[in-house]
């Protein structure tokens, strides 16, 4: 994926919260922000210091800025910490559901209608949730045992996902 002529670069600090919700991330500024807001859809595809691009939201820092949350496995990937300066790359996600979707959850739902129905009956939010779980194994086989979950899991619950159930874990 290639940046498109549209795509809109600044430079920015990582910075923390320190904050037991919102670690570490990058302020978006409310000018550049706010070209790619169209009421609640704040998806955007990102580069950083001329890594691989990334789909994020703009999140609402306050004062009509924004800022985008920079986890640690790519905060290692780019060797940065806080107060490293960052070249930043935006434009618009266009894509149909703001993360890749993986090809055997793909596969899975083109064979089973009512686990289609259920998965593409939950929030947005929720349902980037299930990609990212699904197609963040690295191999095909742990990819498909997760799509196989998440879809009987949304069939027996009726749509409704129990993280703790779906994960395996008391804790979750």
């Amino acid at each position: 994926m290639q940046a498109p002529e549209s795509a809109v670069q600044f430079t920015s600090l990582l910075e923390d919260f320190d904050s037991a919700l919102w670690g570490h991330h990058f302020v978006v500024p409310a000018a550049i922000g706010q070209v790619f807001v169209e009421g609640n859809k704040r998806r955007v595809v990102c580069i950083l210091n001329g890594s691989k691009p990334f789909q994020c939201a703009l999140m609402p820092k306050g004062e009509g800025a924004f800022f985008i949350n920079v986890n640690k496995k790519l905060r290692d990937q780019l060797r940065i910490k806080i107060g490293s300066p960052l070249e930043v790359t935006l434009w618009k996600d266009d894509s149909e559901y703001g993360l890749p979707m993986p090809e055997e959850l793909e596969e899975l739902l083109r064979q089973d209608e009512e686990g289609h129905r259920c998965l593409h009956a939950l929030t947005p939010g929720k349902l980037r949730t299930m990609l990212y779980y699904v197609g963040s194994p690295k191999t095909a086989e742990t990819r498909l045992i997760r799509a196989v979950a998440v879809v009987e899991h949304l069939k027996l619950m009726q749509g409704k996902i129990d993280f703790k159930i779906l994960m395996g874990k008391k804790d979750f």
